[in-house]
């Protein structure tokens, strides 16, 4: 995994070297060393998806840079890791008589459990998209806030998970901000037959999204800002095994934005970027980018 830190710094020092001779970077070396280190997991010549590949890259990151289970303190989970309290509470069979449902609920089996977990990633899971059409017969794509799915952390919203056997209610609530805070849209539900891709659209501020209310009471002094920027967007288009990827990225020097897709490079009117199917968005509390960038001058 050591090759894989060692050619992923190798891209940066290039990408942001003042002096180098050449005006573009190849990321082969980086991406040969993402085929090795994935077991051929994620592939050059085949498309993976973005969420999935992710996941793994900070934590294969982590791990190489020594980062345990103990104790996974990383420049990679300084940057991106938060924290999060999950309560969990078992829920009797729905099948069950009503009184037995009442017992079974008075047992420490089915008593809330809270447990202290960190994240690199928050999962924002998307309302159902409509089945039926409309009186033109063009399918409704619906539009949600993003502080309506974000309130999946407020720390009051519960939500059920089902499993083989058992069924769960969990509530979630953060206690700890990272600097820079990865939102990941639950666009595809997998089952037994098909993948399908919930085309709901999320409103979204570009700018100032304050995310003070769903940290816990007694966690919110010590984050002195809790407002985030996007710098990233990440969008998926089409279907979901046959789509592809387009990045919306800040230039932080002109506050311009720019859509990257393959070797094409566009700008773009922020607006715009707002009615796209995000899929992957990073943010970057707003003083750490100030003060970082007043650092490098």
């Amino acid at each position: 995994m050591f090759l894989l830190v060692q050619r992923f710094g190798e891209l940066m020092r290039k990408l942001w070297n003042p002096r180098n001779f050449k005006a573009h970077v190849s990321p082969h070396e980086m991406l040969q060393a993402v085929v090795l280190c994935s077991k051929k997991k994620f592939q050059i010549t085949k498309q993976g998806d973005g969420v999935d590949f992710l996941s793994w890259f900070l934590n294969a990151l982590t791990s190489a840079l020594g980062g345990t289970k103990k104790n996974k303190i990383t420049i990679v989970t300084e940057v991106f890791q938060g924290q999060m309290r999950i309560f969990t509470k078992k829920l009797p069979h729905p099948d069950l008589p009503a009184e037995e449902k009442e017992q079974l609920l008075q047992n420490e089996e089915y008593q809330e459990t809270k447990l202290e977990s960190p994240f690199m990633y928050l999962t924002l899971d998307l309302p159902t998209a409509p089945l039926y059409k409309d009186e033109k017969e063009q399918l409704i794509i619906p539009q949600v806030p993003l502080f309506s799915i974000l309130a999946k952390f407020n720390g009051v919203t519960e939500k059920e998970y089902k499993t083989y056997k058992e069924n769960f209610l969990k509530r979630f609530q953060l206690t700890k901000l990272p600097p820079y805070l990865i939102f990941c849209i639950k666009r595809f539900t997998k089952n037994n037959f098909f993948v399908e891709k919930n085309p709901t659209i999320v409103n979204f501020p570009i700018t100032n999204v304050d995310l003070r209310e769903y940290l816990a009471e007694e966690c919110q002094a010590l984050h002195k800002n809790t407002t985030y920027d996007l710098i990233a967007n990440i969008v998926h288009d089409g279907k979901p095994n046959e789509g592809s990827y387009r990045i919306h990225v800040l230039h932080h020097g002109t506050g311009k934005w720019y859509e990257l897709q393959d070797l094409q490079v566009t700008d773009i009117l922020p607006q715009m970027i707002t009615l796209s199917e995000a899929y992957i968005q990073e943010f970057c509390e707003f003083v750490y980018f100030y003060i970082k960038s007043m650092k490098e001058g």
